[in-house]
C-alpha cells in the first residue's frame, strides 16, 4: 500500500506540470531579446543616414537640436528639418560656402523671375519682380490678382522654396539641398552630397512638358481618364512624375550619354553666368579659343568633350553643312534639328471656392498631388469631406479655393515657327494661352475664360536635337523673303 500510493502521487505531479491545452502542435517558448539601449546622439536612432566626407560632422551643426540625448523630445527640441531652405542656407550652407550662396540666392533658379514677371505682364500686372517670394497674397477682385494666386498656388511649385508634390521622381529637398541629396522614391537616401547633380535631380522640377523632360523623350499624356495608360480608370498604380507620359525620342546627346550639367554647368545654373548655344561647342574651329565648360579641350583639330557621367570622351562635329553658313546668321538651329516639341494649346486654369467635385471625376489627375488627392477623397471616401483649400506654394499657408486645370489639347506636332523681335526666325511654343476662371463659394462666376495679351506664343528651344530631315528647309522658307518684320508678339 505505502509503494502503490507513493506511485499516484509521483503521477500526480507529472500531470501537474503538463500544459493544460494540449491540442494541436506546440509552440517552443520564445524568450524576449533584451532591447539595446538607443546611444545617445543623432545616430543613434539615425544610423543609416550616411554623410560625405566633406560634411561628416555634427548633425546639430546643421539641423541643431540637442545631440547629447537619447530620449527623442529633448533631441528635437530648436530641431531645424531644412537646414538648406532658401530662408535659412545663409546662415548654413553659407558659413562654408558663403559666395555660393550669395550668387545662387539671386540666380534664375532661386527667383525665378523671368517666368514670374512674364506671366504679370502677360495678364496687365505693372513693375517687375526681383523674385517669387514678392508675388502678392490678395483677395482674386481683379485679374492680375488673380493670376498672381494662379501662380503662387497652382504654376510655381517646382522651385527651391518646395519639396515637391507627392510623388515618387517628384519629392525632393529645398534649397541647396533640391539639386545636391539624394532623393529616391521620394525618400531621402543619405547625407552625402552631390557636387554635379545628376539628371534624376534635374528632372524632378523640369518634368510635365517643361524643357528638360523632352530631352529624355518625354511627352505627358492628357488629364482624361480616356486619354492615359494604363487603360483604368481608378485602380491605382505607380506614376512616378503625376501623370504618365509618352516614349518620344530623346535628344541625340542624352542618347550619347550626356547629362543636362555637361552643357549647362554650375557656373551658369547657381551663379547666373551665360548658358551655352549650339554654336558654342559646333561653331568652334580650329584656332578659336575653347568653349568655357572645364569639359571640353582642344585636341589637334577638333573639340573633345568628357561626359560627367562615365568620363567617356566625345568628338564634337563641326557645322560643316553648306546650310549652316547659308542660314545660319537667320535661323535658330533646333528650327532644323529638333525632332518634335511641345505644342499644348489652351492651358485652361480655374479656381474654384466650390465644393462641387463631381463635375472633376474624369480628370482626378491634375498633376498636382494636392489637388488629386482632394478630389479622390472627397469624391470616393465616406469621410467627412477636405474643405475645399490649397496651400501657397511659397509659405506653404493654407488659403480658400482650389486651381484646377486642363488643356484644350496636347501636341508634339505641327511646329510653329516665326520671326522673333530680333529678327532670328525661331520655333515658338503657346505656353502662355492662358485662360483664367474664378467660381466662388456663392457659386457665382467672378471671372470666366480671361485671357492674357497677345497671342501667348513664345521663343523656346526644345531639347529634342537630331539630324536635319530632308525636308528642313520647308520649315522655315515661307519666312525667308517675306514676312521680316512680323512679330508674334505686340
Amino acid at each position: 500500500m505505502i509503494l502503490i500510493t507513493a506511485l499516484l502521487l509521483c503521477l500526480a505531479g507529472c500531470r501537474n506540470e503538463q500544459p493544460q491545452e494540449t491540442a494541436g502542435p506546440q509552440k517552443p517558448v520564445v524568450k524576449p531579446e533584451k532591447t539595446r539601449p538607443v546611444q545617445p546622439g543623432c545616430r543613434g536612432c539615425h544610423a543609416d543616414m550616411r554623410a560625405d566626407a566633406n560634411h561628416d560632422f555634427a548633425c546639430t551643426d546643421c539641423h541643431d537640436g540637442d545631440n547629447d540625448t537619447a530620449e527623442k523630445e529633448k533631441a528635437h527640441a530648436g530641431l531645424v528639418t531644412r537646414p538648406a531652405h532658401p530662408d535659412r542656407m545663409a546662415a548654413r550652407c553659407g558659413r562654408c560656402h558663403e559666395k555660393l550662396t550669395r550668387a545662387c540666392a539671386a540666380s534664375l533658379h532661386f527667383t525665378l523671375k523671368n517666368t514670374v514677371n512674364l506671366v504679370r505682364d502677360h495678364f496687365g500686372t505693372q513693375g517687375p519682380l526681383e523674385s517669387l517670394t514678392g508675388i502678392p497674397v490678395d483677395e482674386p477682385s481683379t485679374l492680375q490678382a488673380l493670376a498672381d494666386d494662379m501662380l503662387r498656388r497652382r504654376c510655381l511649385r517646382c522651385h527651391v522654396y518646395s519639396p515637391g508634390d507627392d510623388y515618387a521622381h517628384v519629392r525632393r529637398g529645398t534649397g541647396c539641398a533640391a539639386c545636391h541629396l539624394r532623393y529616391e522614391d521620394g525618400r531621402l537616401q543619405d547625407h552625402a552630397f552631390i557636387a554635379r547633380p545628376e539628371d534624376h535631380q534635374c528632372l524632378s522640377c523640369h518634368y510635365a512638358n517643361h524643357v528638360g523632360a523632352d530631352y529624355h523623350g518625354r511627352f505627358e499624356h492628357d488629364f482624361n481618364w480616356e486619354y492615359r495608360t494604363p487603360y483604368i480608370t481608378r485602380s491605382p498604380y505607380i506614376r512616378p512624375y503625376g501623370v504618365e507620359y509618352h516614349d518620344l525620342q530623346p535628344d541625340i546627346h542624352q542618347q550619347r550619354g550626356l547629362l543636362c550639367i555637361d552643357c549647362h554647368s554650375g557656373a551658369a545654373l547657381m551663379r547666373g553666368a551665360a548658358g551655352p548655344t549650339c554654336r558654342t561647342c559646333h561653331g568652334w574651329k580650329p584656332g578659336d579659343a575653347p568653349p568655357a565648360l572645364d569639359n571640353i579641350r582642344v585636341q589637334g583639330d577638333e573639340l573633345i568633350l568628357r561626359g560627367r557621367a562615365d568620363n567617356r570622351e566625345h568628338r564634337v562635329p563641326g557645322l560643316r553643312n553648306p546650310a549652316h553658313g547659308q542660314y545660319g546668321r537667320e535661323v535658330a538651329c533646333q528650327v532644323c534639328h529638333a525632332q518634335w516639341v511641345f505644342n499644348d494649346s489652351g492651358t485652361y486654369l480655374m479656381r474654384s471656392d466650390t465644393d462641387d467635385y463631381e463635375m472633376w471625376e474624369r480628370l482626378t489627375v491634375q498633376s498636382s498631388s494636392w489637388v488629386e488627392t482632394l478630389l479622390d477623397h472627397n469624391l470616393y471616401s465616406d469621410e467627412d469631406e477636405m474643405e475645399p483649400a490649397m496651400p501657397d506654394g511659397i509659405t506653404g499657408i493654407l488659403r480658400p479655393g482650389v486651381w484646377y486645370m486642363g488643356y484644350g489639347q496636347r501636341r508634339w506636332e505641327d511646329f510653329i515657327v516665326r520671326r522673333d523681335r530680333d529678327g532670328i526666325i525661331r520655333l515658338f511654343r503657346p505656353i502662355l494661352d492662358l485662360h483664367l476662371s474664378h467660381v466662388d463659394g456663392d457659386g457665382e462666376v467672378r471671372f470666366d475664360n480671361m485671357g492674357g495679351n497677345g497671342s501667348g506664343l513664345l521663343p523656346y528651344t526644345p531639347h529634342t536635337t537630331g539630324p536635319a530631315g530632308l525636308f528642313y528647309l520647308e520649315r522655315f522658307s515661307r519666312l525667308l523673303d517675306a514676312g521680316k518684320t512680323e512679330h508674334p508678339l505686340p
